[in-house]
């Protein structure tokens, strides 16, 4: 057999004939109506539409490698900025270059032209608040590099600068970059798509009592305020990332360690030691890891998401570190973006599942290989749970498919659960219809196959026929890969993981409720965060608020250091009014800012009638906030008007 899928006409026929419902149960709907339509899907060459999200003319001239002089100004929040760029021509007809910018100040410009250099002309575009600014080059002949000397906002969004006050420390600022997924055009003038991929090279200054780190090699060296990184690997713009800092290294062994701030470093080492097994376990599945070293940031807790796969150098959040090693699915989650992600990347955001559902795939294997089955079977569990209420919440049943549809308002808008959650399930359905030695063998394959490249969705599911799907061709049907990857909702065929320990949870549960046993009685001593998290989220909507006290007495839930249980019982308590959870509440939200927790708060406490209250908080948290935080805040606040 010979299926070829097609961005543009197999995405626009399911769309029109789908009836799958957006809705959280599953649909029997038919999703096409005649054999003819699902042949119709399968049949046509794939074709790779541009990303709509940059101005830059890729397709022209592509950037090749970026060699970067840093020099980084804490007094003005600025870096001060020259970026050389090779280039390669695509079309030899090409006489501009068209790159990526967003409030960036552009002082000059010249072109290498036959070994000279030599002023160019151009054009910079109005500011649009998504994509930025266009800048338009005109190249002389047989241009091969830009020069383009240039110097970044103190409000770019990509990147947030701490003051000394805003550190554990209290001593020296911070600065942290955040470019996923169309910020580093904040912090560079480049093609910032991952359709395109480069290699770059850095010298950053710093003040010499800083650290500056690069998601790169760095050169050894003293702390001297003068630090070469290199990328041989090319790599998509999102993952170019930079922080500098006052900070403290832990190694963990010969190619793995931690930075940190000091006052957390051995804490997030200890927390993290499993990392060099997960490492194992994903190579022994998938092939080496093709990246040199691999380190973990520990970052301040304005860091707005749990982790980023920044190559070489994975970006944390600190509300991980609880103590248990609970909550490093995340690194599991970034070092697996080693290879689907980082390695073979998405080449358009609407096809973002590339990257997140596969590495969530891998991040729930790896989990299973190192603490068993049902760790792996109580977070799928969850994620489920956590999926039903994205496909509930999604603003348009578009939104609900793997394959996204090209017109998104905004990158962000392809991060949901859909992307993670329902890609992973996707995966699992793939390895029960073929067997995980197969199938495993063919991920393996894959990786290996698009190594350093950009591909989309078509790409995958034309490699998975040639690869897997044709030599078992009855594994499964043609309808059953279209509903799940242009399909909206969840499909059929979802699998319903179900977890013994959660089972036993909800026993403890049922009995607490009926007021056969006390609190004090629940046998909670060996629960995992997992377990946890099952019983609070699972409390009913019409808890009284004697059962509120009484469960934050036994267990002192309002004021639990683990983040994730303090988030999941602050959302119970917001709903259920109990009062005495708020003032532990005001405290988390001035002092965390990852995205995944306070983006539910904000918009909990409005739906709950505390829309003023929140508003107060957010006031005060607001500059502890990053860029990307602060934004999202805004519309949630603003919609709510």
């Amino acid at each position: 057999m010979s299926y070829r899928f097609t961005t543009a006409f197999s995405l626009a026929l399911v769309i029109t004939l789908a009836g799958c419902s957006r809705e959280t149960k599953t649909s029997d709907a038919p999703l096409v109506e005649s054999p003819e339509e699902v042949e119709a899907v399968f049949s046509a060459p794939i074709e790779t539409p541009l990303d709509r999200f940059t101005y830059s003319n890729y397709n022209d001239i592509r950037v090749t490698n970026a060699d970067l002089t840093l020099d980084v100004n804490f007094d003005k929040k600025v870096i001060d900025g020259v970026a050389v760029l090779d280039f390669e021509y695509l079309n030899r007809d090409a006489n501009v270059i068209v790159l990526d910018t967003n409030d960036l100040t552009i002082k000059s410009i010249e072109a290498n032209s036959n070994g000279s250099w030599v002023t160019a002309d151009y054009t910079l575009g109005e500011d649009e608040p998504v994509f930025g600014s266009r800048l338009e080059v005109a190249l002389p002949e047989k241009a091969e590099q830009l020069r383009i000397t240039y110097t970044t906002s103190p409000d770019a969004e990509g990147l947030q600068w701490l003051s000394a006050d805003q550190t554990a420390g209290k001593k020296y600022p911070f600065l942290f970059s955040q470019n996923q997924p169309i910020f580093a055009r904040t912090m560079v003038p480049l093609q910032d798509t991952p359709a395109v991929r480069m290699t770059y090279t850095a010298t950053v200054t710093t003040p010499p009592e800083l650290i500056a780190l690069m998601s790169a090699s760095q050169d050894e060296g003293p702390r001297d305020g003068e630090y070469s990184f290199s990328m041989p690997q090319p790599i998509p713009s999102y993952l170019l990332a930079i922080t500098v800092g006052d900070l403290a290294f832990k190694p963990i062994n010969d190619h793995i360690g931690v930075y940190a701030e000091a006052y957390i470093v051995d804490e997030a080492a200890a927390e993290f030691e499993d990392t060099p097994n997960m490492e194992e376990a994903t190579a022994a599945f998938y092939g080496p890891y093709k990246w040199g070293r691999y380190d973990m940031l520990v970052l301040p807790p304005s860091f707005p998401f749990g982790g980023m796969e920044n190559p070489r150098l994975s970006f944390l959040t600190p509300t991980l570190i609880a103590g248990d090693k609970s909550l490093t699915n995340v690194v599991a989650h970034e070092l697996a973006h080693s290879w689907s992600g980082n390695l073979v990347t998405n080449a358009n955001w609407s096809d973002a599942w590339l990257n997140e559902g596969f590495t969530s795939y891998v991040e729930n294997r790896v989990m299973e290989a190192l603490y068993g089955q049902g760790r792996a079977v109580m977070e799928r569990a969850l994620d489920l749970e956590s999926l039903k209420r994205a496909v509930s919440e999604a603003e348009r049943p578009e939104l609900t498919q793997l394959k996204l549809p090209n017109d998104l308002n905004h990158p962000d808008d392809a991060f949901s659960n859909v992307a993670y959650v329902k890609g992973m399930f996707f995966l699992k359905f793939l390895e029960t219809r073929f067997g995980r030695n197969d199938f495993d063998a063919f991920l393996k394959e894959y990786f290996e196959h698009f190594a350093f490249q950009s591909i989309v969705t078509e790409d995958f599911l034309a490699y998975f026929e040639d690869h897997l799907w044709g030599n078992a061709p009855d594994a499964m049907t043609k309808e059953e890969i279209i509903e799940w990857v242009y399909g909206q909702g969840l499909p059929g065929t979802i699998e319903a993981p179900v977890s013994d320990a959660f089972a036993q949870v909800a026993v403890h549960q049922s009995q607490w409720l009926a007021g056969e046993k006390s609190a004090n009685d629940i046998p909670t001593a060996g629960w995992t965060t997992h377990e946890w998290l099952h019983f609070i989220n699972s409390l009913p909507d019409d808890l009284s608020q004697a059962n509120f006290s009484e469960l934050d007495t036994a267990f002192s839930l309002s004021t639990s250091q683990n983040a994730e249980i303090a988030f999941a019982w602050y959302m119970q308590s917001i709903k259920g009014g109990y009062a005495p959870a708020m003032a532990p509440l005001d405290d988390f939200l001035m002092r965390v800012g990852r995205g995944k927790f306070i983006y539910r708060l904000y918009q909990a406490l409005i739906d709950a009638g505390q829309r003023e209250w929140a508003a107060e908080v957010f006031a005060r948290a607001r500059s502890g906030y990053h860029p990307i935080a602060q934004r999202r805040i805004d519309t949630i606040f603003a919609e709510a008007e």
